[in-house]
């Protein structure tokens, strides 16, 4: 329903009120979603459960989306036309999962009870956020060689790179957030989540400063679960930081989810190559999940939750939606021929037909199948501290992202 409201208001021209939103702004806006998104998904990781599954957490997060890249760059030459770099670009724009959809989703099971003991929303959501990095740096150098920009090598080492500045940046200042504020604070509970956030701003935009934008969301992430790892042992420690961010992404998630949509403009979607597109996006999405359900054996689970996990994999929106326009950016920035203006724009329409078919089906396919899918735990819990919680309201279960 939020990206279609989005989708709404910048397609219906007498009530097109995006156009006044500073493309700066609207960058910004979805970067702050974002970084609530990964601090919830930190808070809610469980390190017994990571630890008992990270080698299927990296069969998770390189195999499909490299399997995926390879199925879109072989079937858009076949059906679009593509070279083959350009077909490869095209790949790892769609193969990142989606961690505005998928975090959320994750932290109601969880809440729910629905896959805990066997660890289903701590893989996925551990794996989504490495999975985004492997993607965004795929991206990266595969764009540098299409434009010939920057050093090759450099590229290719980039990647690597910031995912273990990320992971050490973030490892710090959550180790940092241990003794602030000091143990006599008389406010130590409600600083807590202020710092938190404050944290996860400055590592973001910190590393979108200094041009490492894949060390900003592994960074926040290990903010928040290097800071709950010592919380937990607080009374209401790490349970008032997940209660706060809960109640803030009540405010961020019709923010992103409409900024989303309103990228999303009919003159990209009706196109001559649209159903050519829709046939690249269907292969590939087949190979990616039957390639997700192939990497999680051995991890002790049952072919319902491998099924599940394969499901959950599926959806796209926040990657896509900045990475998507990226490649028709430089194009026009740098006067190239209509070739390769066409191409660009192909990418972009493709991006935008990933968001629009697989966000809602994704989200509604988590949400209806987890309860069939998943077994339930004796108890419901809180995804910050393990404690029994309240059922959740109607509205959290039907996930209104739809």
């Amino acid at each position: 329903g939020m990206l279609i409201t989005g989708f709404i208001l910048r397609n219906v021209d007498a009530i097109n009120v995006v156009r006044h939103i500073e493309p700066s702004w609207a960058s910004d806006l979805r970067s702050m979603a974002l970084i609530l998104i990964l601090i919830r998904a930190g808070l809610g990781l469980d390190a017994t459960v990571l630890r008992n599954l990270g080698g299927a957490c990296l069969r998770l997060t390189c195999c499909p989306c490299l399997v995926e890249c390879a199925a879109v760059a072989v079937s858009a030459r076949l059906l679009l036309g593509f070279p083959w770099l350009w077909g490869t670009l095209l790949g790892f724009v769609l193969g990142a999962v989606s961690p505005a959809v998928v975090v959320p989703s994750m932290l109601w099971l969880q809440s729910e009870g629905l896959g805990v003991d066997q660890g289903i929303p701590t893989l996925v959501m551990a794996a989504a956020s490495f999975d985004d990095v492997l993607a965004i740096t795929g991206f990266g150098v595969v764009l540098g060689i299409v434009f010939s920009k920057g050093n090759l090598a450099w590229n290719i080492a980039k990647g690597p790179l910031e995912a273990v500045v990320g992971l050490l940046f973030g490892g710090v200042v959550g180790g940092l957030l241990w003794f602030l504020p000091s143990a006599q604070s008389g406010q130590r509970t409600t600083l807590r989540p202020v710092l938190l956030l404050l944290a996860g701003l400055c590592v973001m935009f910190a590393a979108r400063r200094v041009e490492f934008g894949g060390s900003g969301p592994l960074g926040c992430i290990a903010v928040a679960f290097v800071a709950a790892f010592r919380w937990t042992k607080d009374q209401h420690g790490a349970a008032s930081a997940s209660e706060t961010c809960a109640l803030l992404w009540e405010v961020f998630q019709p923010i992103l989810f409409g900024l989303i949509g309103s990228e999303v403009q009919i003159k990209d979607v009706v196109s001559d190559g649209t159903l050519l597109g829709l046939g690249v996006l269907g292969i590939s999405l087949t190979l990616r999940m039957a390639t997700s359900f192939l990497v999680v054996y051995g991890a002790s689970l049952s072919l319902k939750e491998r099924l599940f996990v394969a499901i959950a994999w599926l959806p796209k929106a926040t990657v896509q939606a900045a990475i998507g326009p990226v490649a028709l950016d430089y194009a026009r920035n740098l006067g190239a021929d209509d070739r390769t203006v066409s191409l660009a724009t192909q990418v972009l329409t493709v991006a935008v037909l990933s968001i629009l078919v697989t966000a809602p089906i994704g989200a509604a396919a988590i949400a209806l199948s987890a309860p069939r899918l998943l077994r339930r735990s004796a108890k419901s819990l809180d995804p910050a501290n393990g404690r029994a919680v309240t059922e959740p309201d109607e509205e959290d279960v039907n996930m209104s992202v739809l």
